[in-house]
This record gives C-alpha cells, structure tokens and sequence, in this order.
C-alpha cells in the first residue's frame, strides 16, 4: 500500500517584505563596515606611527598588507557574528580558527618588530571581542581586552615607542578603546535584529489571534445550532411513532434550524470579509510607508459610506502592484466624492518599461470588478509616475 503527499507550495513573501530584508541587509553591511573602518584606522595610525622612525620601509610595508590581511580576516568573524542569535550555544572555535591564527600571527610578527606590546595583543584581542560570546561573558570580555589595552598603551608610553614626547593616551585613544567602540557597532546591529524579530513575531502572533477568534465565533455558532438540531431530531425520533404529526413538526423545525445555521455562517463571513473603507485606505498607507515609501494619502471623512465591495478589493489589489512594481520611493492615495460618485486614485513613481497591460498586474481584474461595478478605470503610464483612477457611482452606496 502506498501513500503519496502533495508538496506545499512556499509561502509567497508577503507585499513590502522585500523592501524590509533590504533594510535590514543595508544595516547589516553598515555595522561591519563601521568596524572594519575602526579597525583600518587604527592600522594607519601604526603605518603612520611606525613610518616615523623605519626609513627603510619595509616594516612599514609589512604592517600596512599585514593589517589589511588581518582586517579581512575580522569579516569572517563578523559574518558568524550576523547570525548570532540563531547559533546554538558556545563559540564554533573550529569554524573560526582561521582568522584567529592570522590575528595571533600578525599580532607576533608585527609587535616585536615596532617594539610595541599592545600591537602584538590588539589583533588577537580584537578578534576575540568579534566572537559570538554570551551576554554576561561578553561584558566581561570586553572589560579584561580595554583594561589590557590600556595597561599595554602606558607601557608603551613609558618605552617611549611612539616617539619623545608623545602621551599615552594617543595609544590608549587608538587600541583600547577599540573593544568598546566595536561593541557599540554590534550592540546597534543586536538592536536591529531584535526589532525585526519582535515585529515578525508581531504579525505572526495577530494573525494566530485573528484565526482563534474565528474559529471560537465559528464553534459558537455552529455548536449552538447542531445542539439544537440534534436535540430537534431526537424528539422527532421518538414523537413520530406514536404521534406522526407532532414528529414531522420536529423535523420542519430542524429543517429551519439548518436554514439558521447555514444563513449564520454566512453573515459571519461577510462580517469578517467586510472592513470600511477608511480602514482599508488606513492599512494600505501604513503598509505602503512601512516598506520604506513616501506616502501622501488623502481621505475623504465619508469614505465609510463609500462602496467597500468595489473599492476595498481595488484598494489591496492597486496597493499590492505598488510594492511589486514601484519604483519603491513615493506614493499618493486619494478616496474623494463627486456629486454623483466616488473617486479613488493611486498614483507612484514608474518603472521604466513596465507593460500597464500586462496581466500580472491585475489591472484585468481590476477593470472586470469596475465594470460589474458601472464604474470606469482610467490608466496613465507617464515618464516618470504610474496612474490609476477608478470611478464608482454613488448610487447603491454599502453602509459599513
């Protein structure tokens, strides 16, 4: 016996949520570059330092490709640390030997050379601050590397290996605070990511508690009537041998509990399928501005009488080709009332090239649901701006 299972199809990402990934990847690449920019800096204050006094060069040379190559290696570290809040516990030291070595490596070669104690601890140290550590281990972490820093910048002050002169707190400015400015970068990514997972999990949570509330006022209704019914039924059962008439009552009166029942049901999908259009206008503006658009909208304080069951499907269907085929940087929403109809407009910046007659965009649709409506539909591809205008007649106006 054989058994055979349909494939799901992947859930489609929902309208926006490209323009949020984006986001969140555009901030991502800003954190890691903020620290790979803190840490070529701190390389060019050693080239700079070391140039002083090396007037052959070449250690120059070597600290300058040295550090570039350390600093590339902290990517690798930065890119484990991108998904540190799906990693399981601990540090992958094995995975991420590599760029440790390199720092321990450079650190060796480069401190001896320029004389320094806290070049030969800072690229080490540093690598270290980058790994996934827990919370607390990496507070701590993060305190032994600055005081280290710090303790290796006065020693290297007091060698005078920056030259006559030259106070301590320049080492110190340039090494130890190294540690607590890369954490400041990573904290703001922590933050981010964190956001993002709370508003995921918000929406998730919303949709599970708009499905229990469904489900618990279908199981209301429909419990309610199959009690009854069954109740009806049984008394029928029992009536219609001894007395038919009584027991065909019985079962006419089911018969109109049925009816109930299945005219319930009804009203209590309209019920969930009807939002004012107010609403609707309300939502699309916050979903067009919450992928990042620039949104102008325009609502006219009756657009509750508004027919939602023509213009509510248009308004999702026109908001959804926006984040599909925008240009993804401005928007303008308008439901206003003539003497005789209603008029709903959405205009957004134009993709070059895009087809206004291609079906994928359900301008079809649109126009199909418009017509049925006796409203018209009004297209305008321009240079830069993408129009659509519905018009619907006021008459047979839908009180939401």
């Amino acid at each position: 016996m054989t058994s055979s299972t349909e494939p799901v199809a992947p859930e489609e990402p929902y309208p926006g949520a490209l323009y949020l990934t984006r986001g969140v990847n555009a901030t991502w690449w800003y954190t890691a570059s903020a620290v790979l920019f803190i840490e070529l800096m701190v390389m060019s204050f050693w080239v700079l330092t070391v140039g002083a006094t090396d007037t052959r060069g070449a250690l120059v040379l070597f600290i300058a490709v040295g550090g570039v190559i350390w600093c590339a290696s902290t990517l690798l570290l930065l890119l484990d640390y991108r998904h540190r809040i799906d990693a399981g516990p601990g540090v992958p030291w094995r995975r991420l030997a590599f760029p440790l070595l390199v720092a321990a490596a450079f650190g060796a070669v480069a401190g001896p050379l320029a004389d320094s104690w806290q070049l030969a601890a800072m690229p080490l140290v540093q690598s270290l601050v980058l790994l996934n550590w827990p919370r607390g281990v990496r507070f701590r972490v993060v305190i032994a590397a600055t005081v280290l820093l710090g303790v290796l910048a006065f020693v290297d002050a007091s060698a005078d290996v920056l030259g006559a002169g030259t106070p301590w707190l320049v080492p110190f400015a340039m090494g130890a605070l190294l540690p607590s400015m890369t954490v400041s970068s990573l904290w703001f990514w922590d933050v981010m990511v964190t956001l993002d997972r709370a508003r995921a999990s918000e929406a998730r949570l919303a949709a599970t508690q708009e499905r229990l509330r469904v489900a618990t006022d279908v199981h209301d209704l429909q419990g309610h009537h199959l009690q009854v019914i069954a109740l009806q039924l049984e008394l029928a059962e029992r009536l219609l041998p001894r007395d038919p008439d009584a027991g065909m009552e019985q079962l006419r009166a089911a018969r109109v509990s049925v009816d109930e029942a299945r005219q319930g049901t009804r009203d209590l999908a309209t019920r969930y399928r009807s939002v004012p259009l107010s609403d609707e206008l309300a939502n699309a503006r916050d979903l067009l501005r919450a992928a990042g658009l620039e949104v102008e909208a325009v609502i006219d304080p009756g657009a509750a009488a508004a027919p939602a069951s023509a213009l509510g499907p248009v308004i999702r269907e026109t908001t959804t080709n926006v984040l599909r085929h925008g240009g993804g940087r401005r928007a303008h929403l308008a439901l206003t009332r003539t003497a005789d109809a209603w008029r709903y407009e959405i205009a957004n910046d134009a993709v070059p090239g895009l087809d206004v007659g291609d079906d994928g965009s359900g301008l079809a649709g649109i126009r199909r649901r418009i017509e049925e409506a006796q409203g018209t539909l009004d297209v305008r591809a321009e240079a830069d701006e993408f129009v659509v205008i519905v018009t619907v007649p006021s008459t047979g106006e839908e009180m939401q």
